[in-house]
């Protein structure tokens, strides 16, 4: 019976993990970014920093903001400035719409980023809300800023021993809800 058990929890087990896949929660408020799977807490990491402009649902090029909502990683550079470096989907389709409302962005920009995201492609980084926004690390970049200060222009920023430990979680397509 035990062997039977044992043998049913092998099988069934990566079935449950791939219906249930990692995805990362960077909470700004407790400065905290988390890998979570299946409502268990697989990795927290505590003092990440954020855009120096504080945190918005729409951000302008520009502004330092870092962008809530939920996003999907899109690229990976493990040569970057900053150590490694996860960039997400923003702007995403509801963020173009809410800057297009807003008057932020014109219909152009709006159908260009709509356009891009169905294709399955990365969004435009260039309209007036700004893009490159990822997670990153610190690279040569000092720690007591980073331990101090919001300091980044939107991304999400951890230490280099951080990031390092984020990564095995991160692919292309993880899920990321910054909140």
């Amino acid at each position: 019976m035990l062997v039977r058990c044992l043998l049913t929890l092998l099988l069934f087990a990566p079935m449950s993990l791939m219906a249930n896949p990692a995805w990362v929660l960077v909470d700004t408020q407790n400065q905290t970014v988390s890998v979570l799977q299946a409502g268990q807490t697989l990795l927290q990491l505590k003092g990440a920093a954020f855009g120096r402009g504080g945190v918005s649902d729409v951000r302008l090029r520009g502004d330092g903001r870092t962008p809530l909502g939920s996003f999907h990683i899109v690229s990976i550079n493990r040569n970057s400035p900053f150590h490694l470096y996860f960039g997400l989907n923003y702007p995403t389709v509801e963020q173009a719409a809410a800057g297009y409302v807003q008057g932020l962005i014109d219909k152009d920009a709006f159908d260009e980023i709509v356009q891009a995201i169905t294709e399955g492609r990365v969004p435009p980084q260039d309209t007036p809300l700004g893009g490159y926004i990822g997670i990153h690390g610190v690279g040569n970049g000092s720690l007591k800023v980073h331990q101090r200060f919001n300091w980044t222009q939107g991304c999400v920023a951890l230490t280099n021993e951080q990031i390092e430990k984020l990564a095995p979680w991160l692919a292309i397509g993880t899920r990321v809800v910054i909140q």
